[in-house]
Formats: C-alpha cells, structure tokens, sequence
C-alpha cells in the first residue's frame, strides 16, 4: 500500500508515522532541497513538486493506493484535482481532503454537524467548499471512495497555548459569546486511519473535540498548567485593532462543532476530548522529552 500526502505538514507528519507502522509506504510532496531531506530522514519519499512538468508528482500519483491532499487551495480550487483527473488508471482504494469547519460560516455560536448547509462567509472558506466539491467530484469520476475531513482550530505540540506563552505573545481575548471548536492533531490522524480502514464514497466527517471553549478559557489554563499566574482578559474590542486581518476573520465566526460520526461510524473514541486532557498531554510529553 502506497499513501501520498500532498502537503505533509504538522498533521500530515503525524499521519505518516501511524501510516508507515501500519505497513504503508508514504510518500510526501515538497518544494525545496532542505524539505526534502527532512521527509528522507523520516522515512518518506520526498516528491517535488513546482517543476513545469510536474512529472515526479504524476509518477508517484499513478502508483499511489491512497492519496490526501492538506495543502490550501487557490482561487480556482484545488489544482491537484485535475491532475488526478488526467491519469488513465489510478489503483486508488481511498481519496482524502483536509478542509475547514469555516465552510459552515458564522452562526452566532450555534452547533453544527455534517447535515448543515454550507454557509462561508470569507474567500478562504469560499475556496474550501469549491475544492471539497472538485474532490468529491473526482470520487464520482473516478470510482474511488473519496472523503472530506472539516477541521477547527488544530493544536498538538509545539502549535499551542503553552509556545504562546513562552514566547510572550499569548493574551486572553474575551468576546462576549465568542467560543470556538479545537481538535489535537493526533486525533485528526487518527480519525484518518480509522477512515483509510472502513472507506465509505462521498463521507464528509468533522474532526472536532467534545467542548468548544472560549480562547481565554484555554489560554487560561495553560498559564495554570504551568503554575504561572493567569493574567487578565482583555476586551475585543480594545485589543481587535491590533489584530492582523486572519485573527479578525476568525474572532468575525462563531460556532460549536459537532463530530458524532467519526465515532458512530468509524469506532474513534478521542484521546483528547477536551481541551484540558490537550493541553496536559502536550505538557507531559514536552516534560518527557525533556529528561
């Protein structure tokens, strides 16, 4: 079995060691010399991609059994679709697409599931509902089951509350009804697994942990996590003009993501359930690491 993963980043990487102990060979893309060797030294097969032939990505694509794409799409969608679209016969067994709960828009912190209409509200969001429906598109096409995975707020080690605070940037936003959803990354890799294992054509699932939370609830708990004293909240509206334009987009959204199918239908039971078992992870394993 052959799993390619476009875009082989902080969850990919994740996805890749559970893959290869599984049995897979895995092969990642990359766009320079250096990120290459750092996928070698993992044990993946670096694929360049950015030449004008673009023929080691199509080589590896035909051989592939398993593909997932994590890399954002552009304006037109996702052009790794129509690459996958000229290949004559794919052996392909599973198609996977990392995409965004952004697809569902605002909706005043109300909860969504896999049932409610898409509403985006921002181009990057726009972009994901077009390339989720080129993906599922291909499936059609092609015959191989192809999957949507929607993802809130992602966060594992070295991506959290924790490396705000050590690098002094963390701060405790308080918008009044402003909550979000998060999921760690090894849970995100684990869904996918367990989705690789039980194919279904056309599944769209959300990845989201069981309790959406305020940003300065989590940021809260860090700092006590770490025996530090938890500093004030501070007003939106005082700090929003500070803001860069990606954080107002997302402080501009509000919901609770609901992720019931990925244990009804695919048996996954969270390692982290909460943003508190998370957070306690991630310090356990950096203390770990450590000794």
């Amino acid at each position: 079995m052959r799993l390619l993963i476009v875009g082989p980043g902080f969850v990919g990487a994740r996805l890749a060691r559970r893959a290869m102990a599984a049995g897979f060979a895995v092969a990642g893309t990359c766009r320079s010399g250096q990120r290459a060797a750092v996928l070698t030294a993992a044990g993946i097969e670096p694929v360049p991609i950015g030449d004008a032939s673009g023929e080691a990505l199509a080589q590896v694509l035909a051989r592939a059994t398993h593909v997932l794409c994590s890399a954002p799409p552009d304006a037109g969608g996702d052009p790794l679709v129509s690459r996958l679209l000229a290949l004559a016969a794919p052996a392909w067994r599973w198609l996977g697409y990392l995409s965004t709960t952004g697809v569902y828009g605002d909706r005043a912190g109300g909860w969504v599931d896999e049932t409610t209409p898409v509403a985006p509200s921002s181009d990057r969001a726009r972009r994901r509902v077009v390339a989720e429906t080129q993906w599922l598109e291909l499936g059609r096409a092609s015959g191989a089951p192809t999957h949507i995975f929607r993802l809130p707020g992602i966060y594992g080690p070295g991506r959290s509350a924790f490396d705000q605070i050590r690098a002094g940037t963390a701060r405790r936003i308080d918008k009044a009804g402003q909550v979000f959803s998060r999921v760690h990354a090894e849970d995100i890799a684990t869904t996918i697994m367990a989705s690789i294992a039980r194919p279904r054509t056309g599944a769209i699932y959300n990845v989201a942990d069981h309790e959406p939370a305020p940003q300065a609830d989590v940021v809260a708990h860090a700092f006590t996590l770490m025996g530090l004293p938890v500093p004030p909240a501070i007003p939106y509206d005082e700090i929003a003009p500070t803001l860069s334009p990606m954080a107002r987009s997302f402080y501009a959204e509000s919901r609770r993501v609901r992720a019931d199918p990925i244990r009804t239908e695919l048996g996954v039971e969270l390692a982290y359930p909460t943003y508190r078992e998370g957070l306690a992870g991630i310090l356990a394993e950096e203390r770990d690491t450590s000794l």
